[in-house]
């Protein structure tokens, strides 16, 4: 009897071993190869939105954190100065054109004087008309540009998405080139995964992705769309010569550098909030299953 109970008890503790042993294998295989990681990140473009002219802000269009679409007018910028120097240019152009017109009347009379016109007659008369055409030409861009100008002092969006962190107000004054207003382009939202290089020989382009987003129930389904060819070396540094400048380190431990892996979303469930910044979970199907 007490020969079956040690045979009983031997048995149990064989098979906690292999059971444990299992399940130890299982774990380090999923935590060490399977490629997946916490470290994902939702990501969007950010795009700056700048005035191509110079000017006060008469009008802001739009208010924090608004949805707009490609095209939509975000804000203007005072068009009297614009409306102004277009008259001006328009002016310009007419007169240019009446002296063109001028000098095309004489250079055709004197052709027709024919030879009773002396030769250096004819001869100024074209290059008369020459600088008149040239001056129209130059008059009909200035004017071009200034309706350019009135046409730009409307700043538009150039993506679809929403405007983020606007800080403008009727009355600022804005400089051409300087941006002013941030627009999250929502067509470029994708995710991001981090994946430690010694996951990568099982990661390829097409793979399916599973992504969870911290907080938020379901799953985004998508695909493997790219893999970053290329991270900072953090233990190389510039230097004044032309030799490497490596930094040297002792630790026994190396950790395995994480390389970007962008996740193409292909299916994302109804009432799923993609923001950028927002930690993801992302786990790889290499097989596709």
């Amino acid at each position: 009897m007490n020969t079956l109970k040690l045979m009983g008890r031997i048995c149990l503790t064989l098979i906690v071993v292999v059971a444990a042993v299992f399940v130890g294998r299982h774990l380090w295989h999923y935590y060490m190869e399977e490629p997946w990681t916490r470290d994902g990140r939702v990501r969007a473009d950010v795009v700056d939105i700048a005035p191509d002219v110079t000017g006060l802000v008469s009008d802001v269009f739009v208010k924090d954190n608004q949805i707009v679409h490609k095209g939509d007018v975000l804000f203007r910028v005072d068009r009297s100065r614009f409306e102004l120097a277009l008259l001006q240019a328009e002016a310009a152009l007419t007169e240019a054109k009446s002296t063109l017109d001028l000098a095309k009347s004489e250079r055709e009379r004197n052709e027709r004087l024919g030879d009773s016109a002396s030769a250096q007659t004819k001869e100024k008369s074209v290059a008369t008309e020459q600088q008149a055409e040239a001056a129209y030409m130059k008059a009909m861009a200035a004017r071009d540009l200034a309706k350019l100008d009135l046409e730009r002092t409307d700043v538009k969006t150039t993506v679809n998405g929403s405007v983020t962190n606007l800080n403008l107000q009727p009355g600022d004054f804005v400089t051409r080139g300087a941006a002013k207003v941030a627009v999250v382009d929502s067509d470029s939202l994708r995710i991001e995964a981090y994946f430690e290089e010694n996951k990568l020989p099982r990661i390829q382009k097409g793979d399916r992705a599973l992504v969870r987003i911290l907080g938020q129930k379901g799953n985004l389904e998508g695909h493997v769309d790219s893999i970053a060819t290329g991270i900072e070396d953090r233990e190389r540094t510039s230097s004044s010569g032309l030799l490497a400048n490596i930094n040297p380190t002792f630790s026994w431990v190396r950790l395995a550098q994480r390389v970007p892996v962008r996740i193409h979303l292909d299916k994302i469930p109804e009432g799923t909030k993609l923001i950028s910044g927002l930690t993801a979970t992302v786990d790889i199907q290499p097989d596709g299953n």
